[in-house]
């Protein structure tokens, strides 16, 4: 696709930056396409098993860390950030409350693919007002995309040793975006590291996931077990999940630079269907009917009825054994599927040891 000679790319990239800021992305970076580092980082992750079910992290060969194969024609990758914590009280409060059910902050709003996608489709169409016609594709945790490691080229931030991509600004509560392009703009430089000696993320993970600096291990991630992980929780993890019950912000709650995190400022983030404070028995006694109606347009739906009991099975058996709690398990017992009722039967198990 041809482009106009006339085009000041380093103006464009420079409104570029402001008509993403108008759009409510709280930073905007530029970068080039060059990830081989990211690509070793990640074989050795594989090769290691890490992944753990995560098949698809395997599938696409070097459509993942070489964007051009992936999108042809692509130079230049646009990385967008969006900042989602909600204006609340510690959540990790919830954490010490074992009938409260915890939900990860990223999900308790709107699916934050279909909010971000719909803006970068509105910051294309203005580069594309401002530049005429030009190649391009928007993502937004859809595809084969080195998300973190672009946004780290691009200046939005540093990988943590917790993996997540950290910001001097906003800590690490934010989603990832990116356009790829195949128009020749200038390139943000990176930023350096900033954890120093910090072990906090390592330190505080509920299940030791974080087996080294830099390294996850998803297999023990408490995020992989209650989104990813399709059959069985394996058993010795499961007292170690606490109330979790989808995903685990743990090691965002103890890294220090979120202490500079600023609260959201959009609105379909801010938690909806109490899933912010809802108690496990709630949450335990939505049919799927009402769970399919209640998670319309969330991040959570895509996990299904049946995990989402699974993990509720799992969060009851790490709480007190009140009678409340083992009668609606009991009750649940019959209807539920076979996945569900072995948790079931691990949870009541559990409370019968506690009792």
């Amino acid at each position: 696709m041809g482009h106009e000679p006339e085009i000041d790319f380093t103006s464009l990239a420079d409104r570029i930056k402001h008509w993403g800021q108008d759009l409510g992305f709280d930073a905007v970076g530029i970068t080039d396409t060059d990830l081989l580092e990211a690509e070793q980082h990640l074989q050795r992750w594989l090769n290691k098993g890490f992944h753990g079910d995560m098949q698809w992290m395997a599938r696409h060969g070097s459509k993942r860390t070489r964007p051009e194969e992936l999108v042809p024609g692509t130079i230049r990758v646009i990385s967008v950030r969006m900042d989602y914590r909600p204006d609340e009280a510690d959540p990790s409060l919830l954490l010490q409350d074992p009938a409260a059910a915890f939900v990860s902050r990223y999900a308790v709003g709107r699916d934050y693919h279909k909010v971000m996608r719909s803006r970068l489709q509105k910051l294309a169409r203005r580069i594309e007002e401002e530049a005429g016609p030009f190649g391009y594709r928007a993502f937004v945790d859809s595809a084969p995309v080195m998300e973190k490691a672009l946004a780290e080229k691009a200046g939005l931030g540093w990988i943590g040793k917790h993996s997540n991509l950290l910001s001097r600004e906003a800590g690490s509560w934010f989603f990832l975006g990116e356009l790829y392009t195949d128009l020749p703009l200038p390139v943000d430089k990176p930023l350096s590291d900033h954890c120093g000696d910090c072990r906090s993320c390592l330190d505080f993970c509920p299940t030791q996931a974080i087996v080294a600096p830099y390294q996850v291990d998803a297999r023990r991630c408490i995020s992989y077990l209650t989104i990813e992980l399709d059959g069985p929780i394996p058993e010795q993890l499961r007292p170690l999940m606490g109330n979790r019950i989808y995903g685990c912000d743990d090691c965002q709650h103890y890294c220090p630079w979120n202490r500079f995190s600023e609260p959201t400022r959009i609105v379909d983030f801010k938690p909806r269907n109490n899933l912010d404070s809802a108690t496990l028995l709630e949450l335990f006694a939505w049919t799927e009917t009402e769970f399919l109606k209640r998670t319309e347009g969330s991040a959570i739906r895509r996990i299904g009825f049946e995990r989402w009991q699974r993990n509720i099975a799992v969060a009851l058996g790490n709480g007190p054994p009140d009678t409340e709690v083992i009668a609606t398990l009991n009750q649940r017992l019959p209807e539920s599927s076979l996945l569900v009722q072995e948790h079931i039967r691990w949870a009541l198990a559990q409370l019968d040891r506690r009792g």
